[in-house]
């Protein structure tokens, strides 16, 4: 049986190696080999692929994705592509969206470039990893796929981009083109700037933790675990030119999150900080996940209050890993 040659970008990133781990783990699919392409910005750490540098069918390429000629002979040699490469984060979007335009906009169109010229007869699948929020903020009911986009942050307007330019190669040349929409993740390996590891880390040091606002805003949160069964469904099942929310189910306001952290990592509640809320802060986020369900049997498996205690754990276990990355997070972090 011919090995089938995923090109992952980004895949040294939270979700992206993950997903990596998985493919080539012991209950990974049969005859996959995986190339990684990522920058190794500060949210990529070559560390979070370790459990499978030695693996026969594993590689990993340091890139830019914004590398025309890079991109174009690695797109030569695979048949599919995952695209997970992108910056992330909506708090440093809003300090300064140059570089989330560049690489979630420009990178994925570079990306659809090789992919037209070399799997623009069909044969090839490209699957765009994108986000909740380019919906914007619902205040009641869940967002189907069919909703239209109406981002408020840099960030999400960057990855809304990114995915019509995605979906309208698959409209205009009949590229085989799967949008993925996911919640909010959570889970070991994360980077410690998003809200739950950030949160998890300080209360490890014994600091203070920022809330926003009155702490209201509502997000759904989702095991990586299940986000990454979510994406193999599309990539294997999944209907060309399609969209795919990926949800996990469980909604939270940042305040009920916030108890629950602090519990769990035996803090109270004179260890929280409100601060001044963010920039066009979303409200509520809120998935409707049943065409996934419905089309290709997804269902999130983890629950909440499993995953967030072993993610905890994991963090208290892993110092060794995370503390190096909140120095290099702090050289990273754009100036006001």
């Amino acid at each position: 049986m011919t090995a089938t040659r995923i090109l992952v970008t980004g895949g040294a990133g939270f979700i992206g190696s993950h997903y990596v781990r998985t493919l080539l783990g012991a209950r990974g699919p049969a005859g996959v080999r995986v190339t990684v392409l990522d920058k190794l910005t500060y949210a990529g750490n070559p560390a979070n692929l370790d459990p499978v540098r030695t693996h026969p069918g594993f590689s990993l390429v340091q890139g830019d994705v914004c590398d025309a000629a890079l991109v174009d002979r690695l797109v030569t040699e695979h048949d599919q592509i995952v695209h997970f490469a992108a910056e992330s984060h909506v708090d440093r979007s809003i300090l300064g969206a140059t570089e989330f335009v560049r690489t979630n906009v420009g990178g994925t169109q570079i990306l659809l470039d090789a992919a037209l010229r070399h799997h623009g007869d069909g044969r090839g699948v490209f699957v765009h990893i994108s986000t909740d929020e380019v919906y914007g903020s619902i205040s009641r009911g869940s967002w189907p796929e069919t909703h239209p986009l109406s981002p408020n942050s840099p960030y999400a307007a960057s990855k809304a981009a990114a995915d019509l330019i995605a979906l309208a190669h698959h409209r205009t040349h009949g590229l085989d083109v799967r949008v993925t929409r996911c919640s909010n993740n959570y889970g070991h390996h994360h980077f410690p700037e998003k809200l739950i590891p950030l949160f998890i880390t300080r209360l490890l040091r014994g600091r203070t933790v920022p809330l926003y606002g009155d702490g209201l805003n509502v997000r759904d949160w989702l095991h990586i675990d299940d986000h990454v069964q979510g994406i193999e469904l599309v990539r294997t099942k999944g209907r060309p030119g399609e969209v795919y929310n990926i949800g996990g189910g469980t909604e939270l306001t940042n305040k009920e999150l916030a108890s629950l952290l602090l519990e769990a990592c035996g803090a109270g509640w004179d260890s929280v900080e409100y601060v001044p809320d963010r920039k066009g802060h979303d409200r509520r986020y809120s998935l409707d996940c049943t065409k996934i369900t419905r089309e290709l049997g997804y269902e999130p498996r983890k629950d909440f209050a499993t995953g967030l205690a072993e993610t905890v754990s994991w963090y208290r276990e892993n110092r060794p890993w995370w503390e190096p990355l909140l120095r290099r997070a702090e050289l990273a972090r754009p100036a006001l």
